[in-house]
């Protein structure tokens, strides 16, 4: 006897058999068991979701003989008929290559005959979206007036191409994607019966390439067990024959590109190339990889969520320290586009070389989220003392510069400027060592501060005003007040209050405020008259 695929081999034979479609299987044994069949049914879904799978059960539950809780009793003459495919009853059309006028007017001749043996004669036309606009209209005058004993079960993946006054004469049922846990439980069960040893690991990694679809998910379950046939199936195993990438593999492109090393990004794409993996599936599988790392980053809880062992979830959390949420957002955008481009590039390699670069060079992409990412590699060369603040690009300059407050949201202007009765010793020393203090300041924060004003402020504190909407925003910023703060103390031996503003009225500094370093630099004390 020649060799039956899982998937045809175990394809359910009742509603119970059939998994992750509860809400569609209760409503139908619902309508068999309280004798309201309708006579026109959409099933919409995704490939390998159970659409036909449950249209076939359906018409041999609604002519069974002896139905058994709205399940056919697959043992009566009817249901024999019906499962063997010989039976008359039950027809089933491919629109897409029975798609014309022609093919519907030969339903509408048949329908008039009723069946010979069973309750109804049932019409399953899959990928019924194929259907001319010809072949629709005279579709449309039998789903208006079919006779009592004609049922129609429309399969699709694309409900949005039928026309609206089909769709308004059907139950509509929509087929869920299924979860990863119901495909590899069902796998597991198959697996047992087949008598084959399977790793967990490498059974969820097959439900999840499956991406919701049972079917996938038994076809490449065929397809590795073929491969390593009279071996017991590993994570390895399953990743050679699908062309897939390890998680470590993963980690160490991330690592690369977060070292801004693309020449270490493109030896380990040659690596994969080498090794002969899928360059669709690397992408994403990199892509869910990168969405694991951006929800370790946003919460603490996700163990539950994550499904992978405790050594990656681990390695995961580490990385997830070394970036920030919107680098690792440009980084899905960049690779989600890159997906969507390889599926008719003839030269993938190369477009995947240049995702790369483009992640570890984020100053060769023009939108705005790698703005971020540009200042963020640029603080960490300021910090090796590679770039200084001076030779910023005019496009950085740019960038930055975009990031300004428009001028409606300006404060009203000051008042002007009262010269201090006297001016402390702490501030003193503080303004005449100002360039030296914050020469022991990390990157961009020492190179904004050094574009700041000193004045004095309220209560005598030394108020740090900036011209920059930019620099006022960083410098304010989490911890970094504090850390400002801690130098000046560390440097002249006292505390000294910090009083930080932003200039955001038209006038020049000078109007609006006490220039410190200037009255300072000449030496003026302004004592009581």
């Amino acid at each position: 006897m020649s060799y039956t695929a899982l998937y045809r081999k175990y394809r359910p034979d009742t509603f119970e058999d059939v998994k992750g479609q509860d809400h569609i299987v209760t409503t139908l044994k619902n309508q068999i068991r309280a004798d309201r069949i309708g006579h026109a049914y959409l099933f919409c879904g995704t490939r390998g979701t159970g659409k036909t799978t449950v249209a076939k059960i359906f018409a041999r539950a609604v002519n069974c003989e002896q139905p058994a809780d709205g399940n056919p009793c697959g043992e009566c003459s009817v249901c024999r008929s019906i499962a063997s495919g010989s039976s008359m009853n039950v027809v089933e059309i491919d629109a897409a290559s029975n798609n014309g006028v022609d093919n519907i007017r030969q339903i509408r001749e048949e329908v008039s005959y009723s069946p010979a043996e069973g309750r109804y004669r049932v019409y399953i036309i899959d990928e019924v979206h194929m259907l001319s606009i010809g072949a629709f209209n005279a579709l449309l005058k039998t789903l208006e007036e079919p006779p009592p004993y004609v049922i129609f079960i429309l399969a699709t993946t694309e409900a949005h191409k039928i026309p609206v006054t089909i769709l308004s004469r059907c139950q509509r049922y929509d087929f869920r994607r299924i979860f990863i846990d119901t495909i590899a439980a069902r796998l597991k069960d198959l697996l047992q019966q087949e008598q084959v040893e399977a790793e967990d690991a490498a059974v969820r990694y097959i439900a999840k390439a499956a991406d919701g679809s049972m079917r996938d998910a038994l076809s490449l379950l065929d397809q590795c067990i073929a491969f390593y046939l009279g071996e017991a199936l590993t994570y390895d195993h399953v990743l050679d024959v699908l062309g897939a990438a390890d998680t470590e593999v993963f980690s160490r492109l991330l690592r690369a590109v977060l070292a801004q090393d693309a020449a270490g990004c493109i030896r380990i794409l040659e690596e994969m190339i080498l090794q002969g993996r899928d360059l669709g599936q690397f992408v994403t599988d990199f892509i869910w990889y990168l969405r694991n790392l951006l929800l370790v980053k946003s919460s603490d809880d996700m163990e539950d969520v994550l499904d992978m062992s405790a050594e990656n979830l681990a390695l995961l959390k580490e990385e997830a320290d070394m970036t920030e949420p919107d680098v690792i957002m440009r980084y899905i955008r960049v690779f989600s586009e890159l997906s969507g481009q390889l599926r008719y590039a003839s030269r993938k390699r190369v477009l995947i070389e240049i995702a790369l670069i483009k992640l570890c060079r984020p100053a060769m992409e023009s939108a705005q989220d790698a703005l971020a990412d540009r200042v963020a590699s640029l603080e960490k060369q300021m910090e090796r003392g590679v770039v200084a603040a001076a030779e910023l690009s005019s496009q950085q300059a740019e960038d930055i510069k975009r990031r300004t407050d428009s001028d409606e949201t300006r404060a009203p202007v000051r008042a002007a400027p009262v010269m201090p009765k006297a001016i402390p010793e702490d501030i003193r020393q503080t303004v005449k060592n100002w360039p030296s203090i914050i020469q022991e300041l990390p990157g961009l924060v020492r190179s904004y501060l050094r574009t700041a004003h000193l004045s004095l402020g309220g209560e005598n504190k030394l108020m740090l005003v900036f011209d920059d909407d930019m620099a006022y925003t960083y410098v304010t910023e989490g911890t970094r007040v504090q850390e400002i703060t801690d130098c000046i103390s560390r440097r002249i031996g006292k505390a000294v209050e910090l009083q930080i503003e932003e200039n955001v009225n038209t006038a020049p500094f000078e109007e609006n405020y006490i220039d410190l370093e200037k009255i300072i630099h000449m030496e003026i004390d302004i004592e009581d008259e």
